[in-house]
C-alpha cells in the first residue's frame, strides 16, 4: 500500500513539476494542529531546512488541486505578529516582506477568542486569508455552539470548519484556497477600531508611506510602536528619510495627547474589544462543561494540591519508565550480545586481525550496543508519556504552578517545561528551551538543564540506592524507601536548578524576569497512537542518533585504553591511578572519575567502564546480578560514604556529549557549550568535597 501511494505521488509530481506554483503560508498559534494540516495537504512532497541565519526550522511541501501546484510554507507557531522570539520574528518577517498568494490561519475552535487576535492582526497585512477552525470534533463534545456563517459574513473571510486529526474538512480547505487565490484582492479588510487620535495618526502616516498598498496600515502601526525595532521596516520604504521625519512629528503629537506612552496597550485593547464582540455574537458555551473544567483546574493549578499531583504524576511516570524499560533493555542487550558473537565468528572465518576485530566489535559495536540498549527503552517510554500529558493539556498548567518559583529566581515559568523534558533527556530539554521568548531566560534554562537527572542517570541512581541503602530492608519497604530517596534526589536537583538560575540572573545573565501570556488549553483526550509515533520520531530517534554518533569514537578510545599496556598495566589503570588522589578528595576514587570522563558520550556507560577497570577487562562488562555488583564495588573500597558522594556526582556533573552538541547547535556559540560543561562540573565537585569532609569529620 505504501509503495503504491509513493508511486502515485511520484507520478503526480512529475506531471505537474513544470507548472507555476502558488505560494500559501500556513500560520497559527502553537499547538493548534497546524502540522496536521500541513502533513495532510502535502503528503510525501515535503522537505525541511533552516531559515538563512536562523536556527529555526521551516517545512515546505506541495500539493496539486484543479491542475495547479500549491507550495505550502509551514511557518513557526506564533501568538502575535509582534515578534518576541526567533520563531515569531521569522513568521513576522515572512508575513510582512515575502511574496505569497494567500495565508491560511489555523485556529483552535475550542478557545477561539485568543486565536482571533492573530487573525485580526493578519487582516492588517493582507485580505487573502482563509481561516481554519480546527478541533471542531472537540467543539461538539464540549457543546460549544459556533455560528460559522456569522463569523464568515462579519469578517468577510472564507472560514473552514475542520477536524484535522480525523481528516475532515480538507476538501473544503483546498477549494477555499483555490477560490481566494483566483479572486485575490489588495483591498484592506482591517476591522480594528483604534482611539480617535491614534486612528488619525495612522491614516496620516499611511498616506505618506510608499510601499505596497496592502502593507501600509501594518507599516504605520510598526513605525509608531515604541517597542518595535523599526529598522527592517524603514529599509523597505522608498521615501525613507521623509517618513522618518513625519513619524517623529506624529509621535510628538501622540505624546502631547497622552496616548504614546500606552501605545501597545491601546493596540492590544482595540484588538481585544473586536475579538470579544465577535465571540459574544457568534459563540455560545455550555456552562456545565465550563464548570467541570474549572473544577479540575482548581485542583491541578492549586498552590499546594497542584504540586502534590505533579509529584504523584512524575513518580508514576518514573516508575513506569524504570519498571517497563528493563524487559526491552534485556532483549536489546541479548540481541547485541548475539550480534557480537556472530561478528567474532565472521572475523575468525575471514582471518581478520585481532586488533581490528577487537577495535570494531569490543570497541565500537559493544559501546554503541550498550548505549542503544540502555537509552532507547526508557526514552521510548518516557517521551510518549510526557507527550500524552502535553496532548491532554496538563503541561501548561505545570508552568502555571511553577511560575512563582521561577519568578523568584528571576527567570520564566516556561523553564519548568524544559526541566520536565530534561528528566527524559537533557538534549531534548535544551532544544525545548525554544519555547522561552527571552534570549536571556532561554540561556538560563539551557545552562541549568544539565542539573536535572536524565533517564540515563536513573539506572545508576537506583542501583546505588538499592545496593547501599535499601538492600537489607524487607519488601515492600525497600521499594518505598528507595522511591523516597530517589524523589528526594529529584527535588534536590530542582531546588539546585532554581538556585543556580538565580545566581546566573544576578551575574553573567543579568535581567528582569519577563512576564508571559499562558493560555490554559482545554482538556482533550490524547491520541495515543499519534503521540507514540510523534514522540518516538521527533524526540527519541533524534536524541539516540546523536548519542550513537558520539559513542563510536568513545568506543574506539575505550578499547585502546583498556588493551594497550605499559609496564604490564593498561593505560586505563594508569589513568585511574593518576586521578586517584583527586577522586579521594571527592570521596570517590580514580576509576570512578575516569569512568565519568570516558562516559562523556553517554551517562549510561559510566558503570560499565568502572566495572571494566575494576575487573581489568579488555572491554565493557555487564553484571546483572545485584549481589555480584555489590561485591565488586565493596571489593574495590566502596563504603556507604562513597555511595553518597557517587549519588551526588551522578546527579550533578557535566552534561553528556549529545547535550553539549545540542547546546552548541541551539546557541550557535561554543562559549555557552563550554560554560554548560564547566558550571555543573564545578558545582558537583564542590558539593562532593563538602560532603566528603562533613562525613569524615562528623560521622
Amino acid at each position: 500500500m505504501f509503495d503504491k501511494l509513493l508511486k502515485i505521488n511520484k507520478q503526480i509530481n512529475e506531471e505537474y513539476k513544470h507548472q507555476p506554483k502558488r505560494t500559501i503560508a500556513l500560520l497559527g498559534n502553537p499547538n493548534v494542529g497546524k502540522s496536521s494540516v500541513f502533513n495532510h495537504l502535502t503528503g510525501m512532497h515535503q522537505h525541511t531546512g533552516n531559515w538563512a541565519g536562523k536556527t529555526v526550522a521551516v517545512a515546505k511541501g506541495e500539493y496539486v488541486y484543479e491542475n495547479e501546484r500549491y507550495e505550502m510554507i509551514d511557518l513557526p507557531g506564533t501568538y502575535s505578529l509582534i515578534a518576541h522570539s526567533k520563531e515569531e520574528e521569522v513568521t513576522r518577517d515572512y508575513i510582512c516582506f515575502a511574496e505569497y498568494d494567500a495565508l491560511v490561519i489555523v485556529c483552535d475552535a475550542t478557545c477561539l477568542k485568543r486565536h482571533l487576535h492573530l487573525v485580526l492582526q493578519a487582516m492588517e497585512v493582507t485580505s487573502n486569508i482563509v481561516v481554519v477552525l480546527n478541533f471542531m470534533d472537540e467543539v461538539k463534545k464540549q457543546n460549544i455552539d459556533i455560528d460559522v456563517q456569522g463569523f464568515c459574513e462579519d469578517l468577510k473571510l472564507p472560514i473552514v470548519s475542520m477536524s484535522a486529526r480525523n481528516h475532515q474538512g480538507f476538501d473544503e480547505l483546498k477549494k477555499s484556497i483555490y477560490q481566494i487565490v483566483q479572486y485575490s484582492s489588495n483591498e484592506n479588510k482591517s476591522q480594528i477600531v483604534y482611539p480617535k487620535q491614534l486612528q488619525e495618526a495612522l491614516n496620516k502616516l499611511e498616506n505618506q508611506i510608499r510601499v505596497k498598498k496592502r502593507l501600509k496600515r501594518y507599516y504605520a502601526l510598526q513605525l509608531l510602536d515604541p517597542c518595535i525595532d523599526d529598522t527592517k521596516f524603514y529599509e523597505r520604504i522608498e521615501n525613507k528619510e521623509e517618513v522618518i521625519h513625519y513619524v517623529n512629528h506624529l509621535k510628538e503629537e501622540l505624546i502631547q495627547d497622552g496616548i504614546y506612552e500606552y501605545f501597545g496597550d491601546e493596540i492590544s485593547l482595540a484588538i481585544q474589544k473586536r475579538a470579544d464582540h465577535l465571540c459574544e455574537q457568534y459563540i455560545h458555551y455550555d456552562d456545565n462543561y465550563q464548570s467541570k473544567k474549572q473544577k479540575l483546574d482548581v485542583i491541578v493549578t492549586h498552590r499546594i494540591w497542584g504540586s502534590i499531583w505533579l509529584l504523584i504524576l512524575l513518580g508514576i511516570i518514573f516508575w513506569i519508565t524504570i519498571s517497563f524499560a528493563n524487559i526491552p533493555s534485556s532483549v536489546l542487550s541479548s540481541m547485541f550480545t548475539q550480534l557480537q558473537i556472530w561478528l567474532h565468528q565472521a572475523c575468525d572465518a575471514y582471518h581478520v586481525s585481532d586488533v581490528l576485530e577487537g577495535l570494531f566489535i569490543d570497541g565500537i559495536v559493544k559501546t554503541c550496543g550498550w548505549v542503544i540498549a540502555v537509552m532507547l527503552p526508557p526514552m521510548a517510554i518516557f517521551f510518549p508519556l510526557f507527550t500524552l500529558l502535553e496532548d491532554f493539556g496538563y503541561l501548561p498548567r505545570i508552568a502555571f504552578n511553577m511560575d512563582g518559583m521561577f519568578q523568584k529566581a528571576n527567570t520564566c515559568g516556561k523553564q519548568a517545561l524544559t526541566m520536565m523534558m530534561g528528566f527524559g533527556c537533557n538534549a531534548v530539554g535544551v532544544s525545548g528551551a525554544r519555547i522561552i521568548d527571552s534570549p536571556r531566560e532561554q540561556l538560563i534554562a539551557i545552562l541549568t538543564n544539565a542539573l536535572i537527572p536524565c533517564n540515563g542517570r536513573f539506572p545508576t541512581l537506583i542501583s546505588i540506592i538499592t545496593l547501599f541503602f535499601t538492600g537489607m530492608m524487607i519488601a515492600p519497604w525497600n521499594h518505598v524507601v528507595a522511591a523516597i530517596i530517589l524523589l528526594g534526589c529529584i527535588i534536590f536537583s530542582v531546588l539546585l536548578s532554581l538556585f543556580v538560575s538565580y545566581g546566573l540572573s544576578k551575574t553573567i545573565l543579568k535581567g528582569v524576569p519577563s512576564s508571559f501570556t499562558l493560555e490554559l488549553p482545554p482538556y482533550r483526550r490524547p491520541q495515543v497512537f499519534k503521540v507514540i509515533i510523534r514522540s518516538i520520531f521527533d524526540r527519541t530517534i533524534f536524541v539516540l542518533a546523536r548519542a550513537v554518533c558520539v559513542a563510536i569514537p568513545a568506543g574506539i578510545i575505550l578499547w585502546f585504553m583498556a588493551n594497550i599496556r605499559f609496564q604490564d598495566v593498561s593505560i586505563l589503570t594508569h589513568a585511574a591511578t593518576f586521578l586517584d588522589p583527586f577522586g579521594k578528595l571527592l570521596g570517590l576514587d580514580g576509576m570512578i572519575i575516569l569512568a565519568f570522563i570516558l562516559g562523556f558520550p553517554a551517562n549510561e556507560i559510566v558503570v560499565p567502564i568502572m566495572l571494566m577497570g575494576y575487573m581489568s577487562s579488555g572491554s565493557m562488562v555487564e553484571i546483572t546480578n545485584m549481589q555480584a555488583l555489590y561485591d565488586v564495588f565493596v571489593g574495590n573500597g566502596w563504603t556507604w560514604q562513597t555511595a553518597i558522594c557517587m549519588l551526588i556526582f551522578m546527579l550533578i556533573h557535566f552534561p553528556c556529549a549529545t547535550t553539549v552538541w545540542t547546546i552548541k547547535k541551539e546557541t550557535n556559540e561554543w562559549k555557552w557549550a563550554i560554560i554548560s560543561f564547566v558550571l555543573p562540573t564545578c558545582i558537583g565537585i564542590l558539593l562532593c568535597m563538602m560532603t566528603n569532609l562533613f562525613l569524615h569529620c562528623f560521622i
